[in-house]
């Protein structure tokens, strides 16, 4: 059946278009937060290590608890999982309000990685359940249309929150970002969410949870093709990390001197469009399915491509930095949906949630570990802003080379269904 139309899926699919409303909102706050975040510890501490330590800190928080949420995703409900993480961090996003110096980092930072482990698992049940809100025919537009959405928030939120903490400060964004969690989380009350859980999910919850874990391990490893396409958002995320969340976010800092938010908003708006335009683009051209598994590693090397691109032209032009970041993005944000799309079509129900929660931990471990490295190496080396971005582009370029050259047997008795 040929695949449904972006304005006509929101028409239609009411299931889906309350879905996709909830996550709009929630995203566009949690941007202004980022924002916010990104301000404070530039502020009070005036170090890039500390910038990438963040990241580390809200990525790990993001994986720790993954095996666990993935698990629950694929035992309870997942709509309730989205609507609890949502009110839960509510409350959470207010108590950066007492953040008042630089004695105040650390707790910051920690709570940050406290609303990063219920984001975690916001997220899990997000990508599991689509797939239960959709028809077929109706996945690669959604999944399309929810990253084209995700990145309008991210654009949006990421400058409207500049704009916001340069004129009026960071607590005006820790308040919207409070409001947005909660709308997200009322949008999403009157929603039915079909699911499929396992008999193997009965019984009391500790003393299976080790059991049904395994299961999940054993279903992604498995199946060759399947294993292989988990790495696909890890992948670009090795260096992606260092170069979206430090080298970025530095760079920004310095485009507009006294006003180092707006800067930082500017360049992850650029962000958002590439994010949002690249799943558009890798749904109306690349059709052909079977070609997926390796354009992702393709991808990957071109994002890194348009980052050298960045790196070796920083500040000559602010207008091209842009558009490059938008063509980088274009490319990871058609690796992302488009590996995550595969992943939905060939896990089933039950076990979605569990793969997933691989997916993710793998690739917040990568991410971590990037900008861990790229803010240790801007606070205790010499190493030049352009200078990083061209090393840390070089190495996605060849990660993702290596990706693409990756090709596991696909012979179909290998595969355990």
């Amino acid at each position: 059946m040929k695949e449904i139309g972006y304005l006509e899926l929101l028409k239609k699919n009411s299931k889906f278009r309350t879905f996709w409303a909830a996550g709009v909102i929630s995203m566009m706050g949690e941007w202004f937060n980022t924002i916010a975040l990104f301000t404070l510890i530039l502020k009070y501490s005036g170090s890039e290590a500390m910038l990438g330590l963040l990241f580390t800190i809200r990525m790990l928080g993001f994986a720790v608890l993954q095996p666990i949420t993935g698990l629950l995703a694929d035992r309870w409900s997942r709509k309730w999982i989205m609507v609890v993480t949502n009110l839960a961090q509510v409350g959470l996003a207010l108590c950066f309000l007492m953040v008042n110096g630089p004695e105040d980092i650390w707790w910051l930072m920690g709570l940050s990685g406290v609303m990063m482990v219920l984001h975690g698992g916001y997220m899990t049940a997000e990508r599991s359940a689509l797939p239960n809100i959709v028809e077929e025919h109706e996945l690669a537009t959604a999944n399309a249309l929810d990253a084209a959405t995700w990145s309008t928030a991210l654009a949006t939120g990421a400058f409207l929150g500049g704009l916001v903490v340069a004129q009026y400060g960071t607590d005006v964004a820790f308040i919207v970002d409070s409001i947005t969690f909660l709308v997200g989380a009322l949008i999403l009350l009157p929603l039915t969410v079909p699911q499929n859980v396992s008999s193997d999910m009965k019984g009391p919850i500790f003393k299976t949870a080790f059991s049904n874990i395994k299961a999940g391990f054993v279903r992604l490893i498995s199946e060759p093709r399947l294993k292989r396409i988990v790495f696909a958002k890890t992948t670009w995320n090795l260096a992606g990390g260092g170069l979206a969340a430090v080298f970025l976010v530095v760079a920004g800092s310095r485009m507009s001197p006294g006003e180092m938010a707006a800067g930082i908003g500017l360049f992850f708006m650029a962000r958002g469009i590439g994010t949002g335009i690249g799943p558009i683009i890798a749904r109306k051209y690349l059709v052909d399915k079977n070609k997926w598994p390796a354009l992702v590693g393709i991808l990957v090397s071109v994002s890194g491509f348009f980052y050298l691109l960045i790196g070796l032209t920083l500040f000559e032009n602010l207008y091209l930095t842009m558009f490059l970041i938008i063509l980088a993005h274009a490319a990871s944000g058609a690796n992302w949906v488009l590996s995550t799309i595969l992943t939905q079509q060939w896990v089933e129900d039950e076990m979605r949630g569990r793969v997933f929660s691989i997916d993710m931990l793998l690739m917040a471990i990568s991410f971590s570990t990037s900008t861990y490295v790229a803010g240790w190496l801007r606070d205790n080396t010499d190493m030049a802003l352009d200078t990083g971005m061209i090393w840390f582009a070089c190495a996605m370029i060849a990660f993702g080379i290596i990706f693409t050259l990756w090709r596991p047997d696909n012979n179909p008795k290998n595969i355990i269904v």
